[in-house]
């Protein structure tokens, strides 16, 4: 579905309301025609991820590699959501990514209320809303909230993120600025 530049440019301009006044200033708008699905995404996660099968929302509780990649192309519009932090204490990054994720699935929920039906939200970092996932989406607890990863849908994140004009890199130790990115299906 193409959406004309001037419906585009109403599109921005409404939601760029609402994102600043939600307190989120560091994002772009971008094709999601361009985001990069790829398979070896899906073998990092098969292969690296501690959460593989675990979680009720990652791999491989959600679509295949081709079905993610049909996903990305039925939209036009989408957000990719910046969040910098650094943690004295690696292990309360998990407890952060939660409250940034629920604060996220709220402005998804008004994004939709704002007359974008296909708004969906993909989360900084795999789903942490329960303490102790299920593992199976048809036991998970929270299934309305649930969002998977963009890895966890195969997004070469790191060459989308690039590609946007926003910079990531590896991180070598926890005590490092992590940069995680989210990103909003909107149109």
């Amino acid at each position: 579905m193409t959406i004309p530049d001037t419906t585009k440019t109403e599109i921005y301009e409404k939601l760029d309301l609402l994102f600043k006044k939600k307190g989120y200033q560091d994002y772009k708008w971008i094709d999601p025609k361009k985001i990069i699905v790829s398979q070896w995404v899906r073998m990092k996660c098969m292969f690296g991820c501690s959460g593989y099968g675990r979680l009720a929302s990652c791999p491989p509780n959600v679509p295949s590699v081709t079905e993610c990649e049909k996903f990305f192309k039925e939209y036009s519009l989408a957000v990719i959501f910046r969040f910098a932090k650094k943690l004295d204490d690696p292990d309360k990054r998990h407890g952060w990514s939660k409250t940034v994720n629920m604060k996220l699935f709220k402005l998804e929920r008004e994004v939709f209320l704002a007359g974008h039906e296909r708004a969906f939200l993909l989360f900084m970092d795999s789903c942490s809303i329960c303490d102790d996932c299920t593992g199976d989406r048809d036991t998970c607890r929270e299934p309305k909230i649930s969002r998977p990863s963009p890895e966890g849908l195969a997004m070469d994140v790191y060459s989308t993120v690039r590609q946007s004009g926003f910079s990531i890199e590896v991180r070598t130790d926890y005590t490092q600025e992590m940069n995680r990115y989210a990103f909003l299906m909107v149109q």
